[in-house]
């Protein structure tokens, strides 16, 4: 018998955290049940259709427009799927037709979402919603890592400006997103792919993204003025030596090339062919125009996610 790989582990750890989610859910499901079924009977009604309440007038369905849509999307992610004024999601409904049911919260790192069950159980409770409604997601949307390298701990993934090795420390690098990130992304796909089986008695195609080049300037969300966040990458420049900014903008492509090489390595796995990865680099411009596209360090600007956006709509 082969010996088993870690990548092999962080399958079946995705697997046994799916498995815990789904019984969580059984008994949370089993609660509604009788919930509802209490109503129906202390109410004398004949079935819980009578609960339901009455459809909207024809006019009011018309002015929040047609009932069709191109499909139904999950989504599960960061900030890149929950930005305030314009983000992924809300734009692959406004501007391409899909209905998305999402439970993406910014500032989530793909470790958390991998490992506590936090965001997996929501998912699951949206895919049970649908369900009820005799509705199959088109596809599963997922972003992190973004958090996972940015913020508070970047510095320790750089060399100082002024030792024998500038630059990103290849071995920190490594162990962070070729071990921790890698890993987290299996198993967290592993566990949705699980639920969705289980669910739907169907793999469903997941999307997943490696972000785009980022521009570190020092500016966080609107500014990052007192208490809003940001910057997440200029203060470990700065803490590191890094000063000029053409240096850090070579030094960030870096990290992004080494965090897409290693989630384009995740989708070509065997037990991933239903997981799609969209190479989002060089989609949005870091020259001398970059404020245009990118509203901070780490999120575009409302032009700039509808550029992304058109990339994630081709491939569902």
């Amino acid at each position: 018998m082969a010996k088993k790989t870690i990548a092999d582990k962080a399958l079946t750890l995705g697997q046994q955290q799916a498995t815990r989610v789904l019984r969580q859910r059984d008994k949370a499901l089993e609660q509604r049940e009788e919930v509802l079924t209490e109503r129906v009977q202390k109410e004398g009604l004949r079935s819980l259709a009578m609960l339901q309440p009455e459809a909207p007038a024809p006019a009011l369905v018309q002015a929040m427009g047609s009932l069709s849509n191109r499909g139904v999307l999950v989504a599960e992610g960061d900030s890149w799927f929950d930005y305030p004024w314009a983000d992924i999601v809300g734009l692959l409904e406004d501007q391409h037709g899909y209905d998305v049911e999402s439970v993406a919260h910014k500032g989530d790192r793909v470790e958390a979402m991998a490992y506590s069950d936090g965001q997996l159980a929501n998912f699951t409770r949206r895919i049970e919603k649908l369900l009820r409604r005799n509705v199959v997601p088109r596809a599963i949307l997922l972003s992190g890592g973004g958090n996972d390298v940015a913020g508070d701990e970047f510095y320790m993934l750089l060399n100082y400006a002024s030792s024998a090795t500038p630059g990103l420390n290849t071995a920190v690098v490594d162990g962070v997103i070729q071990e921790r990130i890698k890993l987290a992304y299996i198993s967290i796909l592993s566990a949705v792919t699980q639920i969705c089986q289980q669910h739907l008695n169907r793999t469903i195609p997941i999307v997943v993204h490696g972000y785009d080049y980022p521009v570190p300037d020092g500016r966080g969300f609107l500014g990052g003025w007192w208490i809003l966040p940001g910057p997440w990458l200029s203060p470990g420049f700065e803490v590191k030596g890094y000063r000029n900014l053409a240096v850090r903008k070579k030094i960030a492509k870096d990290l992004i090339d080494r965090f897409n090489v290693m989630l384009a390595e995740v989708a070509a796995m065997p037990a991933f062919r239903h997981v799609k990865y969209v190479d989002l680099r060089g989609s949005l411009s870091s020259g001398a125009n970059y404020k245009k596209w990118w509203d901070n360090e780490l999120h575009p600007t409302t032009a700039g996610f509808e550029l992304i956006t058109n990339r994630f709509a081709a491939v569902i």
